[in-house]
C-alpha cells in the first residue's frame, strides 16, 4: 500500500473487519460508529474514495457501501500486525483430539474435521511425502516357506505391506540374516537414499542369500519412492454450500476443482518449511476454477523436515487472522505427534 498513511489503512482494516462480520458492503457512516478512528465521516469517505481509487476497495453496484478487493485483502494480510491466538480451550480441543489418535490415517482425519470446524472452511491435509520422510524399521516375517511379507515403518508411521516369492524354501536363520542386513542398509535413512541402498544390497550378500535378496530388494525399492495415491485426506466441504454467496457464479467450478487431486496439490505446492503460513488470495490462484477463493496453507513436519501440507479454502471473505493461526496451531501439534511417533 505504497505511499498510503496509517489512518487510511486504519479505514481499509475497518471495512475488511465488517464485511467478514457481516457479509454485506460497509458504508463511512457504519464504520465511524463501530471503529474509534477518530475522524469524521467526511474524513472516512475522502480515504474511502482515494481507497477506491487505488483498487483497494470497489462499490457492488447494488449498493452505496464498499467491499475489499484482492487486493485490499492483500494488503490487510500482509500487514497483519499480530495474529488472534486461539483461546486456551480452542488448543486444549485441538490437543485432546489429536492426542486420542491411533495412527497415521487417524491424525490425517481428525485434523482435517478440526481444521474444518476451527474455520468454517475446507480443510485439506496431505499425506506425509515418502520422499521426505525416514525409514524407522523394516520387518521381514515368513509367511510360508518360499514367500515373505516385508513390511516397512516410516519415521512419520506411514506403514506399507508387500509379500514377495522368494523362489525357494528359505529357513528362518535366513529370513533372520536378511532382515539383519536390511535393517542395517536403511534404518534411520532417508528414503531416497535407502532405496540406493537397497539396490546394492544383493552384490554385498553372501551368495546363497543372493537371489532370496535380489527378489526382496526388487520390491522393497517399489515401497521407497514416492507414491502418487492416497495422497490427501478432505474435509468441510459443505461449509462452502453455506458460503453460497460468496461464489455467486462459481461455486459448481470450486466444488469441481476440489474433486481434482491434482489442483488440490497445487494449492498446497506453495507450502515451506514447517511453520511458514502462505496467503494466496483471489487472483493469486494458480488454477482459473479457484480465483474466488482463498488458500491458507501451511507446511507440518518437526524441525527442518517438511513431511507435507496443509491448510484451508474459503471465500476471500474470511476471518484471516483467525484462519491462519487455527492452521498454524494445528499444523504445530500434527508435527509434534508424528515426530514423537
Amino acid at each position: 500500500m505504497a505511499g498510503s498513511d496509517d489512518r487510511r489503512f486504519e479505514v481499509l482494516r475497518a471495512i475488511v473487519a465488517d464485511y467478514v462480520s457481516h457479509q454485506e458492503p460497509v458504508g463511512s457512516k457504519a464504520i465511524v460508529e463501530r471503529h474509534s478512528l477518530g475522524v469524521s465521516s467526511a474524513t472516512v469517505r475522502n480515504d474511502m474514495a482515494s481507497l477506491e481509487e487505488d483498487g483497494y476497495i470497489t462499490q457492488p453496484h447494488t449498493s452505496a457501501g464498499r467491499i475489499p478487493t484482492d487486493k485490499g485483502y492483500r494488503v490487510f494480510v500482509d500487514r497483519l500486525s499480530e495474529i488472534k491466538p486461539l483461546s486456551p480451550a480452542e488448543r486444549r480441543a485441538i490437543e485432546t483430539v489429536l492426542e486420542g489418535a491411533v495412527d497415521l490415517e487417524d491424525v490425517l482425519r481428525r485434523s482435517v474435521r478440526l481444521l474444518a470446524q476451527l474455520t468454517r472452511q475446507v480443510a485439506i491435509v496431505q499425506y506425509p511425502m515418502i520422499t521426505n520422510s525416514t525409514v524407522r524399521h523394516l520387518e521381514v516375517v515368513p509367511l510360508t516357506e518360499a514367500r515373505l511379507m516385508l513390511v516397512l515403518i516410516t519415521g512419520a508411521g506411514q506403514v506399507d505391506q508387500r509379500a514377495v516369492d522368494v523362489g525357494d524354501v528359505i529357513t528362518e536363520e535366513d529370513v533372520a540374516r536378511l532382515r539383519q542386513m536390511l535393517n542395517s542398509a536403511i534404518s534411520g535413512q532417508r528414503m531416497s537414499d535407502a532405496a540406493t541402498a537397497v539396490a546394492e544390497l544383493p552384490e554385498q550378500c553372501p551368495p546363497e542369500l543372493r537371489d532370496a535378496m535380489t527378489r526382496v530388494c526388487t520390491s522393497l525399492v517399489e515401497s521407497l519412492v514416492e507414491h502418487p495415491e492416497d495422497r490427501l485426506v478432505l474435509g468441510g466441504t459443505a461449509n462452502l454450500t453455506r458460503n453460497a454467496a460468496d461464489f455467486p457464479d462459481s461455486l459448481r467450478q470450486v466444488l469441481e476443482a476440489l474433486e481434482e487431486q491434482v489442483v488440490v496439490l497445487k494449492l498446497l505446492a506453495a507450502t515451506r518449511g514447517p511453520g511458514a503460513v502462505t496467503v494466496r488470495i483471489g487472483e493469486e490462484n494458480e488454477d482459473e476454477q479457484m480465483r474466488s477463493t482463498s488458500v491458507v496453507s501451511i507446511g507440518y513436519g518437526s524441525d527442518d523436515t517438511l513431511l507435507g501440507g496443509m491448510g484451508v479454502v474459503g471465500p476471500t471473505r474470511m476471518d484471516y487472522p483467525t484462519t491462519i493461526a487455527a492452521v498454524r496451531a494445528v499444523a504445530n501439534y500434527v508435527g509434534q505427534i508424528l515426530a514423537g511417533r
